[in-house]
C-alpha cells in the first residue's frame, strides 16, 4: 500500500512520534510506502510531498514541531475542494491518508471520508478537547510546560507579595488550567466551561490573604469569561478561520483584582511556549501507539474512523462521533478541585 500522512491545525508535542510510529510499522510490518503530505491539507490540495523511509524519521521522536510542516486551512477551500483533493490523492497513488489534528482537522477528515478517501484519523491537541479518546497527545506536555512556569511565578510572587494572574491555553476547555492549577496548588482557576464571578474570585483571595499568605497565583485559560455585568471584558471578535479571537483575559482580570484588592496584580502569558519544545515521555508513548494502530485499521480497511484512548487500550471509533462535540471538563471535574471558582 501507498499511505500518506499529514499534520494539520496547531503543532503539538509528539506529532514527530506519530509520523516516526507510522512509517516504522507501515514500512518495517507491512512493507508500504510512506510519503508526508507537507504543510497539513495543503499538501492534499497542491500534492506537496517528500518520501518518508526509516532515515526520514530517524531521531525525531523526541523533537516538537512537526518535520511535515503544518498550515490551517479555510473550512470552505476543502468543501468546494472535495473533487480536487481525491482527484490528487488519486494522481498520487494514495490507498489511504492518515492526518493527524485536532477538532478542526478531524471534522476536514469527516468530510473528505464521506466524500470516499479512505483515511484513520490521529486525534492531537495540547487542549484535551476531543471526545472519544481519553486523553490526546500533547496534553501532559503542555501541563508540563505550565507546571514549571506557575512554579517559578509562584517564587517571585511570594517575594513581591504579588497577585499573578497566569494564562494558560484552552479557547473552548479548562483542562490544561485545570490540571497545571491543581498540580501547584494555585489558589484559585477560572475555566471557559464556568463562567467567573470576579466578586466571589476577590472574596476568595481576599481569604487567602487574611489567612497569612503572602501572595496568589490565579490561573486562568484563555477562553475563561466573567459572568455578564460582573467586571468590563473586551472580546476580540473572530478570525479568517472562524475560531474566536481573546482580548487577553489574565490582563484584564490583573487589572479589575488589582483594583478591588488593592495589591499589585501582574498577568502573565504562556502562550505558545506550551506547543513547543521535546515531547514528555507519556506523549511519546502515546502517539507512537496512535501511530501504530492508525498503520493496522488502515490495513483493516476501518477508514472514516480514528484512534482513541479507552482505559489502557488503543480503540477506533468513528470520526462523525468524535466530532459531533467537544470534551468539555464536566462539573464533577472543577467542582471536585476547590479552587476552580
Amino acid at each position: 500500500m501507498r499511505i500518506g500522512i499529514l499534520t494539520s491545525g496547531g503543532d503539538c508535542p509528539g506529532l514527530n512520534a506519530v509520523i516516526r510510529a507510522v512509517v516504522h510499522r507501515a514500512t518495517m510490518h507491512y512493507g508500504d510506502e510512506v510519503i508526508g503530505l507537507r504543510d497539513g491539507w495543503r499538501g492534499l490540495i497542491d500534492g506537496e510531498h517528500r518520501k518518508l523511509d526509516l532515515h526520514a524519521v530517524n531521531g525525531i521522536i523526541g523533537r516538537g514541531g512537526t518535520i511535515l510542516g503544518s498550515s490551517r486551512v479555510r473550512p470552505e477551500l476543502l468543501r468546494d475542494g472535495v473533487r480536487h483533493v481525491l482527484d490528487v490523492a488519486a494522481d498520487l497513488g494514495l490507498d489511504a491518508v492518515v492526518p493527524v489534528g485536532g477538532e478542526g482537522t478531524l471534522k476536514a477528515a469527516w468530510l473528505l471520508s464521506e466524500a470516499g478517501l479512505p483515511l484513520v484519523g490521529v486525534p492531537k491537541t495540547i487542549d484535551n478537547d476531543i471526545s472519544g479518546t481519553d486523553v490526546t497527545f500533547g496534553f501532559d506536555t503542555a501541563v508540563q510546560v505550565a507546571v514549571e512556569a506557575l512554579d517559578r511565578l509562584a517564587s517571585t510572587a511570594d517575594s513581591h507579595q504579588r497577585v499573578i494572574v497566569v494564562e494558560v491555553m484552552g479557547r473552548h476547555t479548562g483542562w490544561i488550567a485545570l490540571h497545571a492549577g491543581m498540580a501547584t496548588g494555585a489558589d484559585a482557576v477560572v475555566v471557559p466551561e464556568r463562567p467567573f464571578d470576579v466578586e466571589r474570585l476577590t472574596r476568595w483571595v481576599n481569604r487567602r490573604f487574611a489567612a497569612g499568605k503572602r501572595f496568589a497565583v490565579v490561573v486562568a485559560a484563555e477562553g475563561a469569561k466573567p459572568r455578564p455585568g460582573t467586571m468590563p471584558f473586551e472580546t476580540g471578535g473572530r478570525d479568517e478561520y472562524g475560531h474566536e479571537r481573546f482580548a487577553g483575559v489574565a490582563r484584564q482580570l490583573a487589572v479589575e483584582l488589582e483594583g478591588r484588592l488593592g495589591k499589585e496584580c501582574r498577568p502573565v502569558i504562556l502562550g505558545h511556549v506550551q506547543r513547543g519544545g521535546t515531547p514528555t515521555a507519556h506523549d511519546r508513548v502515546l502517539a507512537t501507539r496512535f501511530g501504530r494502530h492508525a498503520v493496522d485499521a488502515v490495513h483493516g480497511g476501518r477508514f472514516g474512523e480514528m484512534t482513541a484512548l479507552r482505559g489502557t487500550r488503543i480503540r477506533l471509533l468513528p470520526l462523525a462521533r468524535a466530532v459531533e462535540r467537544l470534551k468539555t471538563v464536566p462539573r464533577s471535574r472543577y467542582e471536585e478541585a476547590e479552587c476552580v471558582l
